[in-house]
């Protein structure tokens, strides 16, 4: 799995003193990073390759501003031109939340997606994780 370590900033607290719910698929989405260089290793946007067809979070516990977040993050599924993406997010050595985004292999010149080219499917099957959805 990639990992990134997050320290949570003031501004994503809410009113009950604990990390806001919309924050969560933000650190998700920094986790993704490593993976959308697999399809644009220098991240030109201009040669982008990927659409978010679907997010889900599932929130476990509470996250609090205090304590350093790890974000991990793998690949839960392939399929022809789309794929699964699955994190967690631990604090304190606690899951406190877990989610998946459907990624898709697009090309915006021709608007629709395309099947995704061996070379990066070997890459991506190099992340393959098991959780409890696919073990």
């Amino acid at each position: 799995m990639f990992s990134i370590q997050l320290m949570p900033r003031f501004s994503e607290t809410d009113a009950l003193g604990h990390i806001n719910n919309t924050v969560v698929p933000i650190w998700f989405e920094a986790g993704r990073v490593e993976i959308f260089k697999i399809f644009v290793p220098d991240l030109d946007t201009t040669q982008w390759k990927l659409i978010v067809a679907n997010i889900n979070v599932d929130y476990i516990a509470q996250i609090y501003m205090e304590y350093e977040v790890e974000i991990r993050t793998g690949i839960q599924k392939i399929g022809n031109s789309s794929f699964v993406v699955y994190h967690e997010a631990i604090q304190k050595g606690q899951v406190v939340a877990k989610g998946t985004a459907v990624m898709v292999h697009y090309d915006f010149s021709e608007q629709k997606s395309k099947p995704i080219p061996n070379e990066l499917r070997e890459h991506l099957q190099r992340h393959l994780v098991a959780n409890e959805t696919n073990e």
